[in-house]
């Protein structure tokens, strides 16, 4: 799965913060966690039905159905690429 996005799309638009990254497994939008202030990856599913979602956060290999509301593995190709540290770091603290 190639994510949409190096950070939150809906929160890069507003220009505001998130907490943690998560991927759609059906489309590959990318938005924050439910841990954030505006849980726009539950937003996302609520809108769409998408129900799987990955961690985009290097070193995290879940994956959440919301429909079942439980961790589901799924085979690794299917998984987001990881970003780099240094991407990560500039689509946290600037907003890219």
């Amino acid at each position: 799965m190639t994510p949409a996005a190096s950070g939150c799309e809906e929160c890069l638009a507003l220009g505001a913060q998130w907490t943690e990254l998560r991927v759609c497994l059906s489309c590959g939008h990318v938005g924050c966690c439910e841990d954030s202030e505006h849980a726009h990856a539950l937003q996302h599913f609520n809108a769409t039905g998408h129900p799987l979602i990955a961690a985009y956060e290097r070193g995290e290999t879940w994956s959440w159905c919301y429909v079942h509301r439980r961790y589901v593995d799924v085979a690794p190709e299917l998984l987001p690429k990881r970003r780099s540290a240094l991407a990560a770091f500039f689509a946290r603290f600037f907003n890219r």
